[in-house]
C-alpha cells in the first residue's frame, strides 16, 4: 500500500479501484449499451479509461471509440493503457465533437453526477448520438443506502465535519429518467443495481476513500496540504474496526449500489 500511495492519483485510481469497483461495472454497463462490432462508441468522462477499453475490445480495432474527459492526467494514464483509443480533453457540457449524430453508442459512467450543468451535459450526448442511438449511464445511488459506506462518512465527519458526497449526490432513479426524458431520449429505463466489490487491498480503499470524504468536506477548503494529510491518516486510522469487520479470507468486501439507465437517442 505505501508504494500505491506515493504514486500520483490517477495512477493509484487506475491500479486500486479500476480493477475491483470500476471494471465489473464497466463490464456491465457496456452490456446494457449492446456495444457490437464495428459500433462508433464515445465514453463521456472516461476517467483512466476502463470502459472506453472495454468498449473498443467489443466493437473491433477497426472501430471508432472516442474517450471524453476533462482531466489531463487521468486521460495521460488512459493514454498508457489504452494506447490505441482515441482520447479527448473536454467538457461534458460542450463536447469536443463537431456535429452531430457521430456515435452509435454514449456511455458516461459515473460521471453525471459531478457535472454543473447535468441538463447541457445530457443534451451534448444526445446531440452526438446518431438517431435510434443507444445511450447507457450508470450513477451511484445515495451512501444512505449503503451501511459501510455511511458507516466511513460518519467517521470521516467526526474529524472534518459535514461532507457532502458528490460521488452519492445523484442517487435518485426518477430524477435520472426525468433528465434524460427532458434531453429528448426516448425509450428510458433505469434500473436499480447492487454488487459486492471486493478489495484484495483493503488499507488501499481506506486510504483513496478518506483522501476523497475529507476533499469534500466543509472543512476541507482551510486545511494545509499537511493538516489534509493528518486527516487522512486519522480517518483511516478510526476506520479500522470497519475495514476489520468486512474483511474475509483477506478482502475488504461491502456492497454498493448504482442506477443504470439506457435510452434511444
Amino acid at each position: 500500500m505505501q508504494q500505491l500511495v506515493q504514486l500520483g492519483f490517477p495512477e493509484m485510481y487506475e491500479r486500486a479501484l479500476v480493477p475491483p469497483l470500476f471494471r465489473p461495472w464497466a463490464e456491465e454497463i457496456v452490456q446494457h449499451a449492446n456495444v457490437a462490432p464495428g459500433d462508433r462508441v464515445a465514453d463521456v468522462a472516461c476517467g483512466t479509461g476502463i470502459v472506453a477499453r472495454l468498449a473498443w475490445e467489443r466493437a473491433g480495432r477497426a472501430a471508432q471509440v472516442v474517450g471524453i474527459d476533462t482531466n489531463r492526467d487521468m486521460l495521460a494514464v488512459a493514454r498508457i493503457h489504452g494506447p490505441d483509443i482515441e482520447w479527448r480533453e473536454g467538457d461534458a457540457a460542450a463536447l469536443p465533437v463537431e456535429g452531430g449524430g457521430s456515435f452509435d453508442v454514449v456511455i458516461c459512467q459515473q460521471g453525471l453526477q459531478f457535472f454543473p450543468h447535468r441538463a447541457a451535459a445530457a443534451a451534448e450526448m444526445r446531440r452526438v448520438l446518431t438517431s435510434g442511438g443507444r445511450l447507457a449511464v450508470s450513477v451511484w445511488r445515495s451512501d444512505e443506502e449503503m451501511p459501510v459506506l455511511r458507516e466511513l462518512r460518519a467517521i470521516a465527519e467526526r474529524r472534518v465535519g459535514a461532507i457532502a458526497d458528490r460521488r452519492h449526490s445523484f442517487g435518485d432513479s426518477e430524477e435520472l429518467e426525468d433528465l434524460l426524458v427532458s434531453a429528448g431520449f426516448t425509450d428510458v429505463h433505469v434500473t436499480p443495481t447492487t454488487r459486492t466489490i471486493r478489495f484484495d487491498d483493503g488499507p488501499a480503499f481506506l486510504h483513496l476513500n478518506a483522501m476523497a470524504l475529507v476533499g469534500m468536506s466543509s472543512a476541507a477548503k482551510d486545511l494545509s496540504d499537511e493538516a489534509r494529510s493528518e486527516a487522512v491518516k486519522l480517518i483511516v486510522s478510526d476506520s479500522q474496526s470497519v475495514l476489520a469487520a468486512h474483511t474475509d479470507a483477506g478482502c475488504f468486501a461491502y456492497e454498493i449500489g448504482a442506477n443504470v439507465a439506457t435510452a434511444r437517442g
